[in-house]
């Protein structure tokens, strides 16, 4: 049944296929024929199907019983607002009305947004990758009224082709089988569930202790070795993803074998690939910040949407670069991340926006979207916009000449028509650095520092022409989770590089947090906000809009059903690990121990809420939602880390900052529970490998006992800023004992500035070293 469902692999499970897009046309929208619940929400995703004729229900309790009383299959489509073939199947199958009325007879039919609930997408994902051995988005999935799933793919193409059986043959033949042999169906989808239940287990085995460091570590390395490229960069041939989770691996792995070539290779590995990634398609060049990925091997031709998570992970780790070699030019990529971030992803209210589109119309009269749009060139363009000569430079050379040069721009555009299959980039350029700033300068004899002031010229004035092209589609969705990783992004980026001004945006978005994703009440994080009417912050539930929405209806005659089901989605253990690391981090550049204060709360919280006692670790959501067949532990670190590998180091930080030595144990047994997968594929898990190392090394707390405003205390914080040291955690004593941090521990009142200077001791499980004054002293203090 579910192989003649499935119609091979290769059309209906689309991997790694992930653009942004919206689709229609510039302008007032016509009234729309139909309008379904989804109008009703406040997810952009939900919201950009909620004219479908499809009448959709969002995941909830309407929709199940409905299941049940109609003694009906359900069908799950999850996906997000920027995902490109999300939009096309909307396009192709469900703004169909023909296709809508078939979804409707047979079907109840739910719409998730992946990014609002990602414990629904992780459970079906689970069953698509078990049965298919692919994934992606849109994900299509079969369930039972009791909601388990029996069959289900990615993509499915409207109609059936030679190869490959339409979505519309696909809902008719579900549709028979439960009419004809349902029996037989219910029990395929229980013991479907129970081997999902079984193979995505993870718990301790036995007595099972953590790992030992040297040996994880050393296979890591290996692994990561073995599929390093060595010419481009990066963990793959194509497509390839900005991957933080290996760089920041290769990064602690060097600084713990510094004097080894085994430490060297990681070194040259992550920091290639880092400038092999900022010279590349994938960094807009043009209007900063970096694509989701590239489909090529060179770093080139990308998918071109922006997503809030990378940046902030990118703004780290390329923080880690310039702390770890000093090159300006990796500082100047954490600017232009954070440059983006701030003018385009930013919420006047301080929050950070989910996503930035992939396509956008051409032209403000253009009816159809296209990939890339919105950054990519003709040369011709180019040298309209760039037709200034040269004054030095060899005769006859304009400023488009020079520009083109150093990006690569040819005249019939520089994207390989097989990597371009839809004909979207034809004749156009993807900007990339093709050559060193010093062989460009000497290509029309101008002096390298000159070159950089007209290559500046050259990108101000494309940005001046790219502001008047129709913008992309711009998620506004806030997730706490995302929020956290570029609460992290700013403050790393403020710390290394010395920039007050990212650590104040950074507290700025933690006090939005706190005030819009945060319920004092119950002491929880909540997963998602929303930016509303007139710049106002939204939660998930019915009030105004719902009325307006209403009265739209009404005056266009439109048939709507009002129901009173949205709640706020409480957090998930990935909203909970990505904040406290966030506010550990911010503590440690802003020194307001109020932020420590709350990322304890919060520690205490998701231990209460996502704990397992019996087989360890966390698990990703907790335990009251009926609706969720599975409890999982992600188990892969991937785009973003497992929440479990971030919960190790946010533990060990957790005890330094407490005393509270129980959460050591707590990091511990997670260690154990995943030790099988940490000791044969490391390379799945490699934030965990690295908090093993930490786990293993124990953290130095860094105690600086001084007034925070002192120049002798800051040229100490600055030390301890600007030294890579992935085995440390930042405190300052500055002699208020009735404060927080003294209040945790007491260990703190016997130390002592020495001489009336700011004074250094590093410690190891509250056992001080001799105090030291000097910055010099420190900073050999300070290495792993």
């Amino acid at each position: 049944m579910l192989a003649s469902l499935r119609c091979g692999r290769r059309c209906t499970f689309l991997t790694g296929i992930a653009a942004m897009a919206t689709v229609g046309t510039p302008g007032p929208p016509s009234v729309p024929r139909h309008t379904n619940r989804l109008i009703n929400e406040k997810s952009p995703y939900l919201l950009q199907h909620a004219h479908n004729p499809v009448d959709w229900y969002p995941w909830g309790q309407e929709a199940f019983d409905k299941a049940k009383t109609e003694n009906k299959l359900i069908f799950l489509s999850v996906g997000y607002s920027t995902c490109h073939w999300c939009h096309v199947m909307e396009e192709e199958s469900f703004k169909s009305k023909e296709i809508g009325d078939i979804m409707n007879e047979h079907f109840v039919c739910i719409k998730v947004d992946r990014e609002e609930r990602p414990d629904v997408d992780k459970v079906y994902m689970t069953f698509v990758q078990a049965t298919s051995g692919g994934g992606g988005w849109p994900m299509s999935v079969w369930l039972t009224p009791d909601l388990k799933p029996f069959a289900g793919g990615t993509y499915f193409p409207p109609e059936d082709g030679v190869h490959r059986v339409g979505f519309r043959t696909v809902l008719l033949r579900i549709a028979e089988q439960w009419k004809e042999n349902k029996d037989a169906l219910l029990e395929s989808s229980q013991r479907i569930l129970e081997a999902l239940r079984h193979t995505s287990e993870i718990r301790v085995q036995g007595q099972e202790s953590p790992p030992p460091a040297k040996e994880v570590m050393d296979t890591c390395f290996q692994q990561l070795s073995r599929s390093y490229d060595e010419e481009y960069g990066g963990f793959s041939k194509c497509p390839k993803f900005p991957t933080p989770v290996n760089l920041n691996f290769l990064f602690t792995y060097w600084a713990l074998h510094q004097t080894t070539p085994e430490g060297a290779r990681a070194l040259q590995m992550a920091l290639h690939t880092l400038k092999m990634m900022a010279h590349g398609g994938i960094r807009d060049h043009i209007g900063q910040g970096f694509h989701r990925y590239s489909i090529d091997q060179h770093w080139h031709v990308p998918h071109f949407e922006k997503m809030l998570y990378d940046q902030g992970q990118l703004a780290a780790i390329y923080s880690k670069a310039f702390q770890i070699s000093g090159d300006e030019f990796f500082a100047d990529v954490v600017r232009d991340i954070l440059l983006y971030v701030s003018r385009d992803l930013s919420d006047q209210a301080g929050g950070f926006y989910s996503a930035q589109d992939a396509d956008s119309y051409p032209t403000t009269t253009s009816r159809e979207k296209r990939e890339g749009a919105f950054c990519v060139w003709a040369a011709k363009e180019l040298r309209a916009l760039l037709p200034d000569p040269v004054e030095g430079a060899t005769e006859g050379t304009t400023l488009a000449d020079v520009f083109m040069h150093h990006y690569g721009v040819e005249e019939a555009g520089n994207v390989d028509p097989m990597r371009d299959p839809y004909q979207e980039l034809k004749g156009k350029n993807v900007l990339i650095v093709r050559r060193a700033p010093e062989l460009t300068a000497a290509q029309f004899g101008l002096e390298p520092g000159r070159l950089s002031a007209l290559l500046q010229e050259c990108q101000q004035r494309l940005s001046s022409a790219r502001a008047q092209r129709p913008r992309p589609h711009l998620d506004t969705k806030m997730l706490a989770a995302w929020n956290g990783l570029m609460i992290s992004g700013f403050a790393q980026a403020g710390a290394a590089l010395s920039e007050q001004g990212y650590v104040s945006r950074a507290a700025q978005a933690a006090a939005f947090l706190r005030t819009h994703l945060f319920d004092p009440d119950s002491g929880k994080l909540l997963r998602s906000c929303y930016q509303g009417m007139h710049n106002t912050v939204e939660q998930r539930t019915l009030g105004l809009s719902c009325v307006m929405a209403t009265a739209i209806a009404l005056l266009g005659g439109i048939s709507l059903v009002i129901s009173d089901h949205a709640v706020p989605i409480q957090g998930f253990l990935e909203d909970y690990v990505f904040v406290i690391q966030a506010l550990f981090d911010l503590y440690e550049v802003s020194l307001e121990q109020g932020w420590l204060e709350w990322a304890l709360h919060l520690q205490h919280m998701q231990d209460k809420l996502f704990w397992d006692p019996k087989g360890f670790a966390y698990f990703s959501t907790e335990a009251s939602d009926p609706s969720l067949l599975l409890r999982l532990k992600d188990d892969q670190d991937g785009v973003e880390p497992a929440p479990n590998s971030i919960a190790v180091t946010n533990l060990l930080r957790a005890a330094c900052y407490s005393g509270h030595m129980d959460w050591v144990e707590k990091a511990s047994k997670i260690l154990a529970a995943f030790s099988e997968r940490l000791q044969k594929i490391p390379i799945i898990l490699p934030e965990m490998v690295r908090a093993t190392a930490v786990f293993h090394h124990t953290l130095k707390q860094v105690v600086i006992c001084g007034d925070p405003q002192g120049e002798d205390t800051k040229e100490m914080l600055h030390c301890v800023h600007s030294v890579f040291s992935p085995n440390k955690v930042l405190m300052v004593a500055d002699g208020d004992t009735a404060g927080f941090l003294y209040r945790q521990l007491p260990f703190l009142a016997s130390l002592e500035r020495k001489d009336g200077k700011a004074t250094a001791y590093v410690c190891s499980n509250f056992t001080c070293s001799l105090p030291v004054t000097s910055v010099q002293e420190l900073r050999g203090m300070l290495s792993p």
